[in-house]
């Protein structure tokens, strides 16, 4: 299957899963599912594996067992892309459009003291300058932080937002109307490239 765009329906059926999230309404509309978000996004992971690696679906079912909330489905669907070890590209899809990121979002405690001392040292300034080129570009620092300074490392620390993550990434939401037909594989592939840059720092300091 050639990869097409994302359809609308693909939207229409995350938002209305939000509001009916059971597995009757799941079954009853599976073949959306699988014709408007499962089977686009394969065959544009497809088409981008050349470039960034092999991708992959997450399943769409949540796992309740240690959660307080039973809702059967998770309401977007997440796929990772490439990278090495913990760091690589993803992109989810939901009722609010599709988001194309990246990043290191598994920091063990050897990782994070890599980073960290990374970040402190001469490559610090370089991470610091890709965050900030992204920024600039519309794209959100997202990941888990300390409220506070990391131990050991001063509150006037030039990078001390950055010390402060225990996992980073970066990304932003592709407007729908860039999300389907012929233009959608270009933007998509192009979103991704603005992120090699920070996937290349994490890959090679964390």
């Amino acid at each position: 299957m050639a990869f097409d765009g994302i359809p609308g329906k693909a939207f229409d059926f995350y938002r209305k899963l939000e509001a009916n999230n059971t597995r009757e309404h799941w079954h009853a509309h599976k073949a959306d599912y699988d014709s408007a978000v499962r089977e686009p996004l394969q065959a544009l992971l497809d088409e981008l594996e050349g470039e960034f690696g092999p991708g992959k679906l997450y399943r769409p079912q949540r796992d309740t067992r240690f959660s307080n909330d039973k809702s059967p489905y998770k309401t977007s669907q997440g796929v990772t892309i490439g990278g090495e070890g913990h760091a690589g590209y993803y992109l989810m899809l939901g009722a609010d459009g599709l988001f194309a990121g990246a990043g290191f979002h598994a920091f063990a405690s050897e990782d994070l003291t890599r980073y960290r001392a990374a970040v402190d040292d001469t490559a610090g300034p370089e991470l610091q300058a890709i965050v900030d080129r992204l920024a600039g570009r519309g794209f959100s620092l997202v990941g888990e932080k300390l409220k506070t300074r990391p131990r050991g490392y001063p509150a006037d620390h030039p990078r001390v937002e950055l010390l402060r993550y225990k996992s980073l990434g970066a990304e932003k939401r592709i407007p729908k109307t860039k999300t389907s037909g012929k233009r959608a594989l270009p933007t998509i592939r192009d979103t991704l490239r603005e992120l090699r840059p920070l996937v290349d720092w994490l890959t090679s300091h964390a």
